[in-house]
C-alpha cells in the first residue's frame, strides 16, 4: 500500500508549483489602517463579526519579477507589527495578475525572511508546532468573514508567512504582489477559534480534447473534527476545471445535502460559499465531492502541483478549531484509502 499512498499523498501536499527562481524585492508591513475591505465577490451570506471594525494590520509579498514562461512557489515571513494580541474577525487578500494562489499562515518563526525564497507548499500544515494555515485565496480580491463570535487569535508582533504560487505564461516579464490584511474584532465578542480543513482526490487522468468528471467521491469526516460547525467552502481546480461540487451526507450510501454548487463556477475566481447557519456533519458521515474538467490541450492531464497539471480539492473553514488538516481519498489502493494529516503514524512516515 505504501508504494502507492506515499507518492500520491506526497503530491497532494505539494499543492502549488515549483519552477524557476526569480529575482525578488523585499516585503513590507503596515500598521493600523493599512488594509482594505470589501466582499471580494464571495457568494452566500455570513454573519461576520459584530460591532465596529477595529485596527487593521497588513503584510505584503513582493513585488516579484517573473521571467517569461516561468512558474514557482515562494514564501516570505513577515512580522505583522501588532503591538498586542488581538482577535481577527476578517482577513482581506489582494492579489495582482500572475498570482495563481496565496496561502496565509500564522507561524511560530522568530525571524523575518524579507526576501522571497523557494518553499514547499503546505508542508508545515502537518507540523502544528510550526504554524497554521489561515486562508487560501485564488481570487484577485477576497475577504474571509468569520461568523459572529468566531475569530483567529494572533499574538503580539505575530509572524505571518505568505506563500505565493505564481506563473507567467506570457513572453514578457511580469510583476506579482499580494497583500493580506487582518481586521480585528472586539475581544468581548470572541467565543470560538476558527479552524481549517483541506480535502481532495489526486486520481485525475484527463485525455486530450476531452471532458471528464471525477466522482462523486465519498470521504468520511476525520474523527479529529467530529462535531464542529462548518461555515465556508471553496472549490479548487486548475485551468481546465469547469466545476466543483460538494455535498454533506450521513454515510457512504446516504442521502446528499448540497453545500457547494455554484452556477457558472470559475476556476480562476472560485466562489467561497458561506453557510448561515453553519452546518455539522452527521456522526459517521462525511463529504461527497466531484470535479469536472474540459481539457482542450493536445496532452493528457494528470494530478500535479504545476498550473499545467490538475487538482480536485475544496477547503473548508470551521469552528471550534481542532487544528488544520490536509486530507485525501484515493482509489489507487484496492477498496479505496483515506488519510488525514497530521494524526496517524503514516503521516510522520510520509512527512518526517
Amino acid at each position: 500500500m505504501s508504494k502507492v499512498v506515499f507518492p500520491v499523498l506526497g503530491l497532494l501536499i505539494l499543492a502549488a508549483g515549483c519552477g524557476s527562481v526569480n529575482q525578488a524585492s523585499t516585503g513590507t508591513t503596515s500598521g493600523a489602517g493599512g488594509g482594505a475591505g470589501g466582499a471580494g465577490g464571495t457568494t452566500g451570506s455570513s454573519t461576520g463579526s459584530g460591532g465596529s471594525p477595529g485596527p487593521e494590520y497588513s503584510v505584503t509579498f513582493g513585488p516579484v519579477k517573473i521571467a517569461p514562461g516561468s512558474e514557482n512557489t515562494q514564501c516570505m515571513v513577515l512580522r505583522l507589527g501588532n503591538p498586542s494580541a488581538f482577535h481577527v474577525g476578517k482577513i482581506h487578500n489582494l492579489l495582482s495578475g500572475g498570482s495563481h494562489h496565496l496561502i496565509v499562515y500564522r507561524t511560530n518563526d522568530t525571524e523575518e525572511k524579507l526576501t522571497p525564497f523557494d518553499c514547499q507548499p503546505f508542508a508545515d500544515t502537518l507540523k502544528p508546532e510550526k504554524g497554521t494555515p489561515l486562508m487560501i485565496t485564488q481570487k484577485h480580491e477576497e475577504t474571509l468573514s468569520f461568523p459572529k463570535g468566531v475569530a483567529v487569535s494572533l499574538d503580539a508582533n505575530q509572524m505571518i508567512r505568505l506563500e505565493m504560487h505564481f506563473v507567467n505564461p506570457s513572453s514578457e516579464e511580469e510583476e506579482v504582489k499580494a497583500t493580506s490584511t487582518f481586521i480585528s474584532m472586539p475581544d468581548s465578542e470572541f467565543k470560538d477559534e476558527a479552524g481549517f480543513l483541506f480535502l481532495g482526490n489526486p486520481d485525475i487522468n484527463i485525455e486530450p480534447h476531452s471532458s471528464e468528471t471525477l466522482g462523486p467521491v465519498f470521504m468520511k469526516l476525520p474523527s479529529q473534527v467530529n462535531g464542529v460547525k462548518f461555515f465556508g467552502i471553496t472549490g479548487h481546480t486548475h485551468q481546465w476545471g469547469t466545476n466543483v461540487k460538494v455535498a454533506v451526507t450521513d454515510s457512504k450510501n446516504g442521502t446528499d445535502k448540497p453545500i457547494y454548487d455554484v452556477p457558472d463556477w470559475s476556476w480562476s475566481e472560485p466562489a467561497t460559499v458561506y453557510q448561515d447557519p453553519p452546518f455539522e456533519v452527521p456522526s459517521g458521515g462525511g463529504f461527497r465531492f466531484s470535479c469536472s474538467w474540459n481539457n482542450t490541450s493536445d496532452k493528457s492531464v494528470k494530478f500535479g502541483e504545476s498550473a499545467n497539471d490538475e487538482m480536485c480539492f475544496f477547503w473548508a473553514y470551521y469552528y471550534p478549531s481542532k487544528g488544520a488538516f490536509v486530507c485525501a481519498h484515493t482509489d489507487q489502493v484496492p477498496g479505496g484509502f483515506d488519510l488525514c494529516c497530521p494524526g496517524p503514524a503514516l503521516c510522520d512516515q510520509i512527512f518526517p
